[in-house]
C-alpha cells in the first residue's frame, strides 16, 4: 500500500509506436549506448521482480493490485493507519528477506566501470544499494526507515517492526497474497495496534512517497541536473505509468537526449523512445555487462 506516484498521475501517454528490435541486434545497440558511458538509467519494479518482490501493473499497464492508499487517507484516518500498518507488519519480512538479482548487479557492475552516471530508482527495496550501486536517487524513499509526521524523527523500520510486534503480540495475521513494496492482503487487520512516534507521540509513516504526496524538489533537481550531462537515458523495468518518474522521459526527449526503454509490455514514453527491448531486465542487463567487461 506503499506508493509510487504524485498528484500529477497520469496526465498524460506518448501513444505512437516506439522502435522496437528483436535479439542480437537490440542488445549490441544497447551495450553501444552503455559502452560510450554517461547513461542515464532509471528503474522500476520490474527490476525487483526477480528477487521474488510482486509489481503493480501488468503487460498492459493495467493495475493487478487494488490501488495503493492515498496520503489524505493515511493522515486523517486511524482505521485506515491500523489497515495499513497490519498489512504493511505482514509483508514487510518479504522484503526483508530479499536479495539483488541479475539486474541490480549488472547495474551496479556499469557503474563501477565508469559506463552508469546516476541510477534514479522508484523503487523503495534499497536492493540497488545492496548490489553496490552508489550513485542512486531513491525517488520514492526507502521502505527500511519510518519518519515521524510531527517531528521528523526517523528510525530504522526494523525498530518500527518490532514495536509493531511487542505492541500486537496476539496479532496472527496471515498473508493471503503479496503485494508490492512490502505490502501483503491479510484476512484479518481488525484489532491491529498502530504504533506512535517513541520521541513526541506523533504519527509514523515509512519514509516513502505515497499517492497524492510530491516527489520531494531536490531530487527532481538532480535527476534533472543529471539529464543535463547525459548522453542516454535508460529506462528499465517500468511502465512510467506515473509522472514522478515519466517526467524525466519527457525532460529527456525535450532535451534531445535519446530514451531506451526495457521493459515487458506497454510504457508510457513508447512514443518517444529511440529503442525499447521487451524482455527480462537481469537477462539483458546480465548480458551487457557481461559484454562490457569482456
Amino acid at each position: 500500500m506503499t506508493a509510487r506516484g504524485s498528484a500529477e498521475d497520469l496526465v498524460s501517454m506518448d501513444t505512437a509506436e516506439s522502435p522496437r528490435v528483436d535479439g542480437a541486434s537490440a542488445l549490441e545497440r544497447l551495450t553501444h549506448v552503455f559502452a560510450g558511458g554517461r547513461v542515464l538509467v532509471l528503474t522500476g519494479a520490474g527490476v525487483s521482480t526477480e528477487s521474488g518482490i510482486p509489481d503493480y501493473r501488468d503487460e498492459r499497464g493495467e493495475w493487478k493490485h487494488r490501488r495503493p492508499v492515498e496520503y489524505r487517507d493515511f493522515l486523517g484516518s486511524l482505521a485506515v493507519r491500523k489497515r495499513y500498518w497490519a498489512r504493511s507488519f505482514v509483508g514487510f519480512e518479504l522484503l526483508r528477506a530479499a536479495r539483488p538479482n541479475a539486474a541490480h548487479q549488472a547495474l551496479a557492475a556499469l557503474e563501477e566501470r565508469g559506463k552508469l552516471e546516476l541510477l534514479v530508482t522508484q523503487n523503495v527495496d534499497g536492493l540497488h544499494d545492496a548490489a553496490g550501486s552508489r550513485a542512486v536517487v531513491d525517488l520514492h524513499g526507502r521502505i527500511d526507515r519510518v519518519i515521524c509526521l510531527a517531528c521528523a524523527f526517523v528510525l530504522p523500520r526494523a525498530e518500527m517492526q518490532a514495536a509493531l510486534e511487542r505492541a500486537n503480540p496476539e496479532f496472527s495475521g496471515q498473508a493471503t497474497a503479496m503485494t508490492p513494496d512490502g505490502d501483503a492482503e491479510v484476512a484479518s487487520p481488525e484489532g491491529f495496534h498502530v504504533v506512535d512516534c517513541p520521541r513526541c507521540g506523533g504519527v509514523l509513516k515509512p519514509d516513502v512517497v505515497f499517492f497524492g504526496e510530491h516527489v520531494p524538489a531536490e531530487r527532481v533537481r538532480r535527476v534533472e541536473t543529471a539529464l543535463l550531462a547525459a548522453r542516454a537515458l535508460v529506462v528499465v523495468g517500468s511502465s512510467l505509468m506515473v509522472f514522478s518518474g515519466y517526467r524525466f522521459a519527457r525532460k529527456a526527449a525535450a532535451l534531445g537526449v535519446p530514451v531506451y526503454l526495457v521493459n515487458r509490455g506497454v510504457t508510457r514514453a513508447d512514443g518517444i523512445a529511440a529503442l525499447k527491448v521487451e524482455g527480462s531486465a537481469g537477462e539483458t542487463l546480465q548480458r551487457v555487462a557481461t559484454t562490457l567487461s569482456a
